[in-house]
């Protein structure tokens, strides 16, 4: 049985300049879309992504730990894509005691 593990990796989305209207990546394709709200409290342990997805985060921080145990902090405004759809997974955390606000794109 292969085993699956999650890593984190950076990736660039190439932006071309527009002129007047600014820097514009490709279009891509998007199957739905979904805002979420959490608790101030959120703190969610080992689980995999629903499907494949970007993340957006509205408002407010998450530290994301993967099965390895190699944990990230990611800040309002960062956009992730996550993939890992089988096996282990990863657990969230809210990084503040507030209400987190994040848009799911599901790819």
């Amino acid at each position: 049985m292969k085993k699956e593990k999650l890593i984190f990796e950076n990736i660039g989305i190439p932006l071309v300049d527009q002129g007047n209207i600014g820097f514009l990546s490709e279009t891509l394709e998007v199957k739905k879309l979904q805002f979420r709200q959490v608790s101030a409290d959120y703190d969610y342990d080992f689980h995999c992504a629903p499907q494949k997805q970007y993340i957006v985060l509205l408002d407010g921080g998450v530290e994301i730990e993967t099965s390895l145990g190699e944990k990230r902090k990611f800040q309002t405004g960062e956009i992730l894509l996550v993939e890992d759809v089988t096996g282990k997974g990863h657990k969230t955390k809210n990084l503040e005691s507030k209400v987190r606000k994040s848009l799911f794109l599901y790819i």
